[in-house]
């Protein structure tokens, strides 16, 4: 995992997917040494069907090791929208995917991605040192 230094890079970035039918949709693939705060995640039903809709992050692209931001049983009333506003963060090769259960929602998503140089802990005897690679 990365941490911040003070010598990478922070950029405001969206993320979108417009008409998402009954799919999970990949809305954000982190790379090592990268932070993704996530600011904002809104989702508007503009189909004029009621649906359900789920937000999860894939943990380390595993494929298999899932934490439910958003349950996909969450309703979604035909022409409503649903903002997820809880900052929430992702490292590294995490994924954050969406989905819902038919009909055409477009998905928009707020982040700050940070690039940082990768720092090793080293122990010694009584102390910890940080050691920037």
């Amino acid at each position: 995992m990365a941490i911040p230094s003070g010598s990478g890079t922070e950029v405001l970035k969206r993320a979108t997917y417009h008409a998402n039918s009954n799919a999970w949709r990949t809305l954000i693939t982190g790379v090592a040494n990268h932070i993704y705060t996530i600011l904002s995640i809104t989702a508007c039903e503009s189909n004029g069907t009621a649906e359900t809709i789920g937000i999860r992050i894939d943990i380390s692209a595993a494929g298999s090791n899932w934490i439910n931001l958003v349950e996909t049983s969450t309703p979604l009333p035909s022409r409503g929208t649903f903002a997820w506003n809880d900052k929430t963060v992702l490292t590294g090769t995490d994924k954050l995917e969406v989905h819902n259960s038919a009909g055409d929602v477009d998905w928009y998503v707020s982040f700050i991605e940070q690039e940082a140089s990768p720092m090793l802990l080293v122990l010694n005897k009584t102390q910890y040192n940080l050691i920037l690679l």
